[in-house]
């Protein structure tokens, strides 16, 4: 195929990037690309530990599709064998581990939900059990040998931890050089990952060079920072996005967001190019406009990105009705009733609550309604009545039950 220029190239994987490392060498394999008409391996390792994806884990997504747009070739691997190891990156003690099995399940849902950004038609995805679960004790060893325990305690995790008098256990040390092992068993060329993830790219480096390998470029993405805009997006900290919300949800999860954040979500949710960002900070700088019109349009941006710009106008729409107008959505989930059911039972299995658990500390919080009125009865029985019943659960999910 035809590849860019390597200046266009640069110019679109650069965009949203932290670091480039080496730039020079990046430059390199995009040359020999060209003059060899021979695409560059570009290499995401994923921890399967979780199957649920967010927008933060979109911004280094975005980036792996950047070079398949380019031509390059994509590949997924799977750490479902270092996932029961245990990423110790940003850990301050030492991270659960994974069966084979667990990770294996979580890795069908990571890969069914990436498929929202990335082009299946030219991805690879392969798991590291495959060369990894081969490795026998004395392949272990001659690969501990290539890299000194000083080295890695260089790491900053570790060295906090190791002057805190954390434990830190001898197989987190392995974690690196396993993913390491990945970058030599594809040969990439190239390897992306958030800023969290430099010290085991680096190492990857190191290790392919052990191995007579050209080193891999680097490509680190910066993480981004949930709805509340102070911790990074994390399902743990509810700050989050997820991949496979609905437009509704994803729209007003975005309108949400501190205004401060409005700049870094346009680059790195969306992934706008330098004239979008340099328009967007005009605009943020002119007191005439209202931050809150700038984020209308990122939100619809964002949801355009996931589904279509029919579903984006029409969360849109749905937000205006709910927030601006205040009223009832339009067209809002319903259920008709014949017979007595609880309202605890109603609400889980309509899915307006993820449990149980989750509708009785959100009725003891006086977030649910029923009919404009606040309910925080977790007994209450819902009966079949002439009267329509509007429940209305946080802020943008609804339930109109008839009989």
């Amino acid at each position: 195929m035809a590849f860019l220029p390597v200046d266009e190239q640069l110019e679109l994987i650069s965009r949203g990037t932290e670091e480039v490392i080496p730039l020079n060498d990046l430059r390199k394999k995009l040359e020999k690309s060209i003059s060899d008409n021979k695409p560059l391996t570009v290499k995401l390792g994923c921890d399967p530990s979780r199957p649920d994806l967010h927008i933060g884990h979109g911004v280094v997504l975005q980036k792996l599709r950047d070079f398949q747009d380019l031509g390059h070739q994509a590949v997924l691997v799977i750490g479902d064998f270092t996932a029961m190891i245990g990423d110790p990156s940003e850990r301050n003690k030492t991270r659960p581990q994974l069966t084979l099995e667990e990770a294996k399940v979580n890795a069908e849902s990571y890969i069914e939900q990436s498929k929202v950004l990335l082009d299946v038609n030219n991805l690879k995805v392969i798991f590291n059990s495959t060369w990894l679960n081969k490795m026998n004790f004395e392949d272990v060893i001659k690969l501990s040998s290539k890299y000194t325990v000083a080295r890695m305690i260089e790491r900053d995790d570790f060295t906090k931890r190791f002057e805190s008098e954390t434990p830190i256990s001898m197989h987190e040390f392995l974690y690196p050089l396993a993913q390491a092992m990945d970058s030599v068993e594809i040969n990439a060329d190239v390897e992306l990952g958030g800023t969290d993830q430099k010290f085991n790219l680096l190492v990857g480096r190191d290790i392919q060079r052990e191995y007579g390998q050209d080193p891999q470029s680097i490509i680190t993405l910066p993480l981004l920072e949930g709805t509340d805009g102070v911790e990074k997006m994390s399902k743990s900290y509810d700050n989050y996005i997820a991949l496979d919300d609905s437009p509704e949800d994803m729209y007003g999860k975005i309108m949400s967001i501190n205004d401060s954040m409005i700049l870094k979500y346009y680059k790195l949710a969306i992934f706008a190019d330098r004239e979008k960002i340099k328009e967007v900070k005009l605009l943020l700088k002119d007191d005439a406009n209202n931050p809150r019109d700038i984020k209308r349009s990122l939100a619809k941006e964002l949801v355009k990105k996931y589904y279509s710009e029919e579903k984006a106008d029409l969360a849109q729409n749905s937000f205006d009705q709910i927030f601006v107008k205040r009223d009832n959505p339009e067209n809002m989930q319903s259920r008709k009733i014949d017979s007595d059911v609880g309202l605890l039972e109603l609400l889980t299995e309509e899915g307006l609550v993820a449990s149980k658990g989750e509708g009785k500390r959100l009725l003891s919080q006086n977030a649910v309604k029923i009919n404009g009125e606040v309910c925080n009865d977790i007994n209450l029985i819902v009966s079949p009545s002439n009267e329509e019943l509007v429940i209305k659960v946080g802020k943008r999910r609804f339930l109109k039950v008839t009989s």
